[in-house]
């Protein structure tokens, strides 16, 4: 049997998992303890777990699956690490420095077959999901570079916002938020966490349904289906009207606000025209609605997108206000680095290609 990592496991499922081997019940609560309190390297770290259960856990879990290829570190403080899978795939994870906290964006695929025209995750395919060991991983190794700074600093906030889809790895992605938002462990609190989906419907519906108050995005970029489609693929399969549905479902069983992100590209979707119909689609629930105005990282394989100018995000953002819709402007971090979301995986893939 392969090993897989025990950073995928649920608490419950390693509850489960270890009387299932004929363990004591209360081996769970050790063992959980020495991953995310004490964040051991080693099974034989965890000093009151008995030798039998140190052996059963080395035969059948690992505790690192991913390797650290680069680290980039911007003036602003923003990390951005590349990860290698076993597999030798490439993911990135980083971490950004705000005055509320540390916060970390995950990835939850290898590449991305959303297929956003502007996107540089997309560059390249989808060729398989992440576990959910492999995404609580990132967290975990981005708290243990925190850990060796000895500034007793901890990871606050998580984004699912990296490449991929999260929704489709629905299953993966909520043993994730389980494992991370367990106070037994690192305890990062459900509204300190946010999913971003480009807006998968059907998942919509089933994420809404779940015993979890974590924070919805949609990455909408566009308020009208001729628009968003053209910048969007996935658009066709799940336009406008079909996507807001799924909101309204939503909102009803968490009444909870959404984050609706929007990219700034010049002279595509930042005209006055496109501020009014999206505070018009979005109106009926302004008082649950965040307009997250987002300037554009230029990527050099999509010439044709540009960010757009400094004026015309001031009047797309004063004409959503004087609408009543909440919103703001998210300039970027780490724009000293490969800012971009999947820039850096891009260029070091070229880069290995090349050689």
């Amino acid at each position: 049997m392969s090993k897989t990592s025990i950073y995928g496991l649920t608490y419950e499922q390693l509850t489960e998992w270890l009387i299932e081997y004929g363990e004591k019940r209360f081996r769970a609560d050790q063992v959980w303890n020495w991953l995310y309190k004490k964040r051991v390297s080693n099974f034989t770290e965890m000093r009151n777990v008995n030798t039998e259960t140190i052996e059963l856990l080395e035969e059948n879990f690992v505790l690192h699956t991913l390797g650290e290829e680069i680290r980039q570190e911007s003036k602003d403080g923003t990390i951005k690490f590349l990860f290698k899978l076993e597999d030798g795939n490439l993911i990135e994870t980083v971490l950004m420095r705000f005055s509320y906290g540390l916060s970390v964006c995950v990835t939850t695929q290898v590449g991305c077959n959303i297929g956003c025209t502007f996107c540089a995750s997309g560059l390249l395919r989808k060729s398989r999901d992440l576990s959910s060991g492999e995404i609580v991983e990132q967290i975990m190794n981005v708290q243990k570079h925190l850990d060796t700074r000895g500034d007793d600093e901890r990871v606050s906030h998580i984004v699912v916002m990296g490449i991929g889809e999260p929704f489709d790895n629905f299953t993966n992605l909520m043993d994730f938020l389980y494992v991370v938002n367990d106070d037994r462990g690192l305890n990062i609190g459900a509204r300190h966490i946010t999913v971003s989906t480009s807006g998968l419907a059907h998942k919509i519906y089933e994420f809404a349904d779940k015993d979890i108050q974590v924070n919805l995005a949609i990455s909408l970029h566009a308020p009208n289906n001729e628009l968003r489609t053209k910048i969007m693929k996935i658009n066709k399969a799940f336009p406008i009207e079909k996507l807001m549905k799924s909101v309204e479902y939503y909102l009803e069983k968490k009444n909870r606000r959404i984050t609706y992100e929007y990219i700034m590209l010049r002279d595509v979707n930042d005209h006055r025209e496109e501020a009014i119909q999206l505070a018009n689609l979005i109106k009926n629930h302004r008082h649950l609605a965040y307009v997250n105005l987002i300037p554009y990282n230029t990527v050099d394989e999509h010439i044709d997108y540009q960010r757009s100018q400094s004026e015309s995000i001031q009047a797309f953002y004063e004409t959503l206000k004087e609408r009543g819709i909440n919103c703001g402007v998210r300039w970027e971090n780490g724009a000293d680095i490969d800012a971009a979301c999947g820039q850096l995986r891009s260029k070091q893939i070229k880069k290995s290609k090349a050689v």
